[in-house]
């Protein structure tokens, strides 16, 4: 019987993407959500990754996605919902389309998610099944250029416990909470330099910790409903 394959929504870029990789390196079938088509995907479906086009912005969009998802497979060994949309508060018009927005790409794209594959997850026939939710940092201080964001990921952090408490003992729910994780392109070294004075650490450390931070949750069978902080001890400062 082949292996049951990892979904990770929004993996065609970033911290998604690097996990995805990794998860090929390490022999797992890895199936992705994308919203819009990068050059980057060419090497993944190379490389034997499943793509899927996705609009989570709609919740016909999610639904339309489930319908293709469970199309494609029968089971599922994990969930990774990495998908997000960085997009900072506007006071005009759109404020309200915004805030919807990011509510559908954070909180009701993975309920939906999970609600309706949970018979993926429990049809795989390896031992351990997850769900891993990706929030942030933000979650525990808000933030007074990204409150719609930083609210519909507190959203998402909520969904951990309810999910966790819900599909126990068959199915692992928990997330993890990274801060500054990479640099974006343009972004120069002042910035970098402030950013890196967030946190204890003082570094970038790049999107491996990412991946060995969900790599410790697919590998441990005694771990649900927690919020796996990746910030660099931000809550020293």
């Amino acid at each position: 019987m082949s292996a049951s394959p990892v979904l990770i929504t929004g993996g065609a870029q970033r911290l998604g993407r690097h996990c995805a990789e990794r998860l090929l390196d390490d022999g797992h079938p890895v199936i992705i959500s994308y919203r819009r088509e990068r050059p980057e995907l060419d090497e993944l479906r190379r490389r034997g990754a499943v793509t899927l086009a996705a609009d989570f912005a709609s919740e016909a969009g999610i639904l339309d996605f489930i319908a293709r998802l469970k199309a494609e497979t029968r089971s599922l060994r994990a969930i990774v919902h990495n998908a997000s949309d960085w997009a900072p508060d506007t006071t005009g018009d759109e404020a309200g389309t915004n805030f919807e927005r990011l509510f559908r790409v954070h909180m009701q794209a993975p309920y939906l998610i999970n609600l309706h594959c949970r018979e993926l997850l429990e049809a795989c026939s390896e031992p351990q099944r997850d769900i891993v939710h990706m929030t942030d940092y933000v979650v525990r201080k808000g933030s007074k250029k990204h409150a719609a964001y930083a609210a519909s990921k507190a959203g998402l952090d909520n969904l951990t416990l309810s999910f966790a408490a819900l599909y126990a003992p068959r199915i692992q729910v928990n997330a993890i909470a990274p801060a500054l994780i990479m640099l974006n392109e343009g972004d120069d070294e002042a910035y970098a330099e402030k950013a890196r004075a967030k946190s204890v650490m003082e570094m970038v450390p790049g999107p491996g910790v990412i991946y060995q931070s969900l790599r410790y949750l697919l590998d441990n069978r005694y771990v649900t409903g927690v919020t796996l902080p990746v910030d660099g001890g931000r809550h020293l400062r």
